[in-house]
């Protein structure tokens, strides 16, 4: 039987991204009350939150449509993870940090009804790892497409 990707980089990113993202979740849950920051002030701060939008809080109470997306999302990379594209060594690593991010969000959705929030960083909505996860996943897919298509950026040598 053939993997869908060549090589284990798309799944082994993605079990990477949602361990990171649920040790750190649990770690805030266990350790910090609602709405408490450390430090109490200063640019980059750890500050507990939570919320039932998307990726920076967006959409917050549509919990429905983002559960839905969210799965819809996870199939589309599964699917796209099959093509001759997703060979392309950014391009996994890019779908490991889509996939991951999106797993990792779903787990608390389905679990909680809500996703834990935590890095706070000056004026950016509160967010956690699966939404870093899933912002620099969106980074690579673009830049791939943008510059790396012509380049042969990511091609595994």
């Amino acid at each position: 039987m053939k993997w869908p990707i060549k090589g284990l980089t798309f799944f082994l990113v993605a079990i990477i991204v949602v361990a990171l993202d649920q040790i750190s979740k649990f770690f805030i849950r266990a350790n910090m009350t609602l709405g408490q920051s450390i430090p109490e002030e200063g640019f980059f701060r750890i500050t507990y939150g939570t919320n039932t939008g998307g990726v920076f809080g967006l959409f917050a109470n549509q919990a429905f449509l983002i559960t839905l997306t969210a799965i819809v999302g996870v199939a589309a990379i599964l699917v796209y993870s099959r093509y001759p594209q997703a060979n392309r060594v950014i391009v996994r690593i890019a779908l490991g940090l889509l996939l991951g991010g999106a797993v990792g969000n779903l787990i608390d959705r389905i679990r909680f009804g809500e996703v834990v929030d935590f890095i706070d960083v000056g004026a950016w909505p509160v967010f956690n790892v699966a939404d870093s996860a899933v912002v620099v996943g969106v980074i690579l897919i673009i830049y791939y497409f943008l510059f790396g298509q012509k380049r042969g950026v990511g091609a595994r040598r």
